[in-house]
């Protein structure tokens, strides 16, 4: 049988669904090869189900020669003895790198479309911005939404799972709910596209202030920038992380320094803060301020950070790094670039590096694409963890993830998804030549993320937390009425360049489904060719089998089913070893769990016995690991053991007797054939596996 590592796990391990192999064909062949594992789908729970259940008590076996359990190290909440200072000045560069970087075309953009340069519209774009930050970080993300972790993690695959444990799952809509907060999951890839882009470029083009005749090297430099970034991810960003903090309370200050230097100029800008201009902006403008909209929101871009990265700091950090520091410097340099509007003509131009004193405007573009990168970088290993947590939960196929730091379980690379986000990043360079153009297409994905957080949010308070209907909605109201502005402002930008985002978390979303749906189908046509545990026994106890000495670990997802690769390897052998486990591996919807928490052995007799697994979301798959803890007859299981697994080759069928479409099934095969074997994503000893291959059709 197999694990059910590569399915979000919905049922206690005496129910634990299929495993998978067991076909209309079968051919066996045994290698020692990285051979493809035996996935595990489900009967149950309906396609939309994603939740987990608590972790129960466990009795591990080990040995008591041992050392005892350890817990397991996490990076969010482990705070030791830092200090809530160190904590809060880390949390600058992996937080708030990006929202720390809108400055740089945020009020450019507002005023790109020929919006005039007077009072009345430099104060209502500064008032929206000002509201904008008051209203979606300060109040949304971190007076509530930070409230609903998932033991201690967030972001919108977590608050997903918060809804489907919650009593929302007995609505009629709640596929929709869940398919929504898989959307959101799915746009967050094409945040992780553009913001390296747009950040790394808009910093660059401030060479274009320093000397014009650079102007021409702004794209070759960003591309090598970009490069240099995606070929270090390898080498993991725990040697360079000491230093994110210090360059953004750098970069923060200065943000607030340069704000003073204009505001002084012009104090009269602070009454921009009335809520009174921003109202009599859009009144004013009407049409036109959908557009000017679109362009404010670049203001709170990278705010879904500070509840998506709040494991690794957790909330109080957060806060404290946002509301003495982070905060009030973008207020002060967004109000600055509004005083040196009003003072300077031609400066909506570049109204950031207008504000820089000429002899200082080349330490400004270095400090100012050192903060980039450190955004960018923070995407990026948000992209590589949403990587393996839709893995662990069973929403894309097992994909390649290194461990880049022996004391850091976040710190992880994943190959595929750091060359991929580096192509579409040169693409997006490439293409759309400047930051002005690439801010068409950004702000589309975040913004309806946004929307999606605040609607499963509701969702979780009222069916979740218990809360009155009413104090639900009027909440959701307050927030949504901002943020759907936002998102009909960003709407009309889809034409110019919008509409890529979107493509690309559709086509994430498709496939992210289509590979969950496909395992579902799977695992029924597996079930179907496998029998009952106890039917085995009576088999061997009436019909007898050859036991050969050693022992045998067989993956499986059903504890009360027999695993396909026995039954092949009896059936192609005839034999069974004297001493055969059962290991199924469960993840559960907790970040990480402890060594304690791991292991669970039963005996079934005759030689069999049951061991399950249990990992949390973000734990990494080690099974001969947690198996050396287990003593059986005195001896380490894993010692001298044969790990048996099985290979489906995915056949599709026709379209009248299939549970997809056609193309679906396509694409659900294509996406098999590529996903890591599990001999590698379970860390099993390549020299001690045996693969059974069969042929399936769904």
């Amino acid at each position: 049988m197999s694990s059910t590592a590569d399915q979000p796990e919905s049922v206690p391990p005496d129910q634990a669904q299929d495993p998978s192999e067991a076909s209309a064909t079968e051919t066996a062949s045994t290698n020692t090869t990285v051979q493809d594992p035996v996935p595990t789908a489900s009967a149950e729970p309906p396609p939309a189900e994603i939740t987990a259940q608590p972790v129960p008590a466990i009795v591990t076996q080990v040995d008591e020669g041992s050392p005892p359990p350890q817990p397991v190290q996490t990076t969010g909440h482990g705070h030791g003895h830092d200090s809530l200072m160190t904590m809060a000045i880390g949390a600058l560069g992996v937080v708030f790198g990006d929202i720390g970087t809108s400055p740089l075309y945020a009020v450019r953009e507002a005023f790109s479309r020929h919006l005039e340069v007077n009072q009345d519209n430099v104060y209502g774009v500064l008032c929206l911005i000002f509201w904008a930050l008051v209203i979606v970080i300060c109040t949304k993300y971190l007076g509530f939404v930070m409230k609903a972790d998932l033991h201690g993690e967030g972001g919108v695959l977590a608050l997903t799972v918060q809804v489907a444990n919650s009593a929302a799952s007995k609505l009629k809509s709640y596929p929709l709910l869940v398919a929504l907060g898989l959307f959101g999951t799915s746009l967050l890839y094409g945040d992780g596209m553009i913001t390296p882009a747009i950040s790394i470029l808009s910093a660059v083009e401030g060479l274009e202030l320093v000397q014009p005749g650079l102007g021409h090297f702004v794209i070759p430099i960003t591309i090598v920038i970009l490069i240099l970034l995606f070929s270090a991810q390898k080498y993991g960003t725990e040697a360079v992380g000491s230093v994110f903090g210090p360059v953004m309370l750098v970069w923060f200050s200065t943000l607030g320094l340069l704000g003073i230097s204009q505001i002084m100029k012009h104090p009269g800008v602070l009454a921009s803060l009335n809520p009174y201009y921003a109202f009599l902006f859009i009144t004013h403008h009407q049409h036109a301020a959908f557009f000017v909209l679109g362009s404010v929101f670049l203001a709170v871009t990278g705010g879904e950070a500070v509840y998506a990265d709040m494991g690794h700091f957790g909330r109080t950090p957060i806060r404290y790094a946002w509301f003495l520091l982070v905060f009030p410097c973008l207020l002060l340099n967004y109000m600055g670039q509004g005083a040196l509007l009003l003072t300077t003509p031609g400066a909506q131009n570049d109204p950031f590096y207008m504000m820089v004193p000429t002899q200082l405007r080349l330490v400004i573009v270095l400090l100012a694409t050192c903060a980039t990168v450190i955004a960018s970088q923070a995407l990026i290993s948000g992209a590589f963890s949403l990587t393996m947590q839709a893995v662990q939960m069973g929403f894309i196929p097992r994909q390649k993830v290194m461990q880049t730091s022996a004391s850091a379980k976040g710190q992880i690379y994943v190959p595929l998804v750091n060359w991929g986000l580096m192509l579409a990043c040169i693409g997006l360079v490439v293409g759309f030549k400047s930051s002005s153009n690439l801010a068409a297409a950004y702000g589309i994905a975040v913004t309806t993320t946004m929307v999606i957080d605040s609607i499963l949010f509701t969702v979780l308070t009222i069916y979740g937390w218990n809360w009155a209907v009413w104090k639900a909605l009027c909440m959701c109201a307050l927030f949504l009425s901002l943020e759907l502005l936002f998102f009909a402002g960003n709407v009309v930008k889809v034409p110019e360049g919008g509409w890529l985002p979107l493509t690309v978390g559709a086509a994430i979303y498709i496939s992210m489904s289509t590979w969950r749906r496909g395992r579902e189908i799977l695992g029924i046509e597996i079930r179907k060719r496998t029998i009952a545990f106890t039917d085995l026994i009576n088999m061997i106890e009436t019909q007898g089998a050859h036991r050969a000495p050693g022992t045998a670990i067989f993956m499986y997802g059903d504890p009360t089913r027999t695993p396909p690769a026995l039954l092949s390897n009896l059936k192609h052998n005839r034999v069974i070893h004297e001493k055969v486990l059962f290991v199924g591996v469960r993840i559960v919807d907790q970040p990480f769990l402890f060594s304690s928490q791991r292991t669970e052995v039963s005996s079934l007799g005759h030689g069999f016995h049951l061991v399950r697994l249990q990992f949390g979301f973000m734990d990494k798959l080690n099974v001969p690991d947690e198996l050396s803890r287990v003593v059986l007859d005195g001896l380490p299981v894993t010692q001298d053991a044969t790990y048996f697994l099985g290979k489906e080759t995915v056949i599709p069928r026709s379209e009248k007797y299939s549970g997809m479409p056609i193309w679906r099934e396509s694409l659900f095969a294509l996406m098999s054939r590529n996903a890591q074997d599990a001999t590698a994503f379970f860390n099993l000893p390549p020299d001690r596996v045996v693969e059974l291959g069969t042929q399936v059709e769904i």
